[in-house]
């Protein structure tokens, strides 16, 4: 099955510039973001479709009970009406389609990668009044219910994520809700990380930081198909007009436009990441001005 195909150029203009408008509201609109990365990926999205997309998540939230209880009884009824009776959830082809990653693919699908699937049971238990967050565990996202509390440094840390654990419930998405216990949270950190789990790693998730994840997975989707690098383009670009962003991505960018035959907008976007490397790394700025300077020489 052919993966989605970007819009036209005006079209695709259109969304980067509300997409960063969303990025830099107050309080930007998680679900917003993620329908406009899908509308940055499918050039059949459409704002009737994008529509249609925020209808469903009111559907899905109106066919939950309401106020069930305390944050076990939210994820249990999130996990029996989407993991159950709408059947959201994942597997491990879902990585290799980039359809896991956009939000309207997701929602029509009912398959995803686990941030996605999370996304949706976020702004599903939102709208029906559950105590919900994101928890971007090392390489697998969950959901947690109940009053959101940072977690900065922990001593001991065992009677922490003990504490945690009374207080909070963490739900697996991707496992179709499954609630998970902290030694289940301690194995998928060790099997992705093989390091221990961190308080700090079970901290509320800023939306934008979440947008963030989606586009890095997209880029590393798209880096593993260089045919796609359309995909890894706009991808980037999007990471760009984000508030916060690796300053890498410039140079990310950079060597995308030359990738694709723009030489000359490639090497100005070199020669200002130049800029910005020189501050602390003179050496590094030179390496990237010479790549800039056989950029401009692959038009002789």
């Amino acid at each position: 099955m052919r993966s989605p195909q970007p819009p036209e150029p005006e079209r695709a203009a259109e969304v980067r510039r509300r997409f960063a408008d969303e990025a830099r509201a107050e309080r930007p609109d998680l679900a917003v973001l993620c329908l406009l990365v899908g509308a940055a990926a499918d050039g059949t999205l459409d704002e009737a479709g994008m529509d249609a997309a925020q209808i469903e998540l009111d559907r899905l939230a109106g066919q939950l009970p309401f106020r069930p209880g305390g944050p076990r009884s939210w994820a249990a009824a999130l996990g029996e009406l989407l993991g159950g009776r709408c059947g959201f959830r994942g597997s491990p082809a879902d990585y290799q389609r980039l359809e896991s990653s956009l939000l309207h693919e997701v929602l029509r699908r009912r398959r995803g990668l686990p941030i996605l699937l999370s996304v949706v049971w976020m702004e599903v238990a939102r709208r029906g009044g559950a105590p919900v967050y994101g928890v971007a565990l090392p390489g697998h996202f969950v959901v947690g219910f109940g009053p959101p509390t940072r977690h900065p440094t922990a001593t001991p840390q065992g009677a922490s994520l003990s504490d945690f654990f009374q207080q909070q419930v963490l739900a697996d998405p991707f496992d179709g809700g499954r609630v998970l216990t902290g030694s289940d949270a301690e194995l998928l950190v060790a099997g992705a990380t093989g390091a221990p789990l961190d308080p700090s790693m079970l901290s509320p998730a800023d939306p934008l930081d979440v947008v963030l994840r989606i586009l890095n997975n997209i880029r590393a989707w798209a880096a593993a198909r260089p045919e796609r690098s359309d995909v890894s383009l706009w991808a980037v670009e999007l990471s760009l007009l984000l508030p916060s962003h690796p300053a890498r991505l410039r140079y990310e960018r950079a060597q995308l436009l030359v990738q694709r035959g723009d030489f000359l907008g490639g090497a100005a976007e070199l020669d200002a990441y130049a800029d910005v490397v020189a501050a602390v790394d003179e050496p590094a700025a030179a390496r990237v001005r010479q790549q800039a300077h056989a950029a401009r020489a692959m038009l002789n």
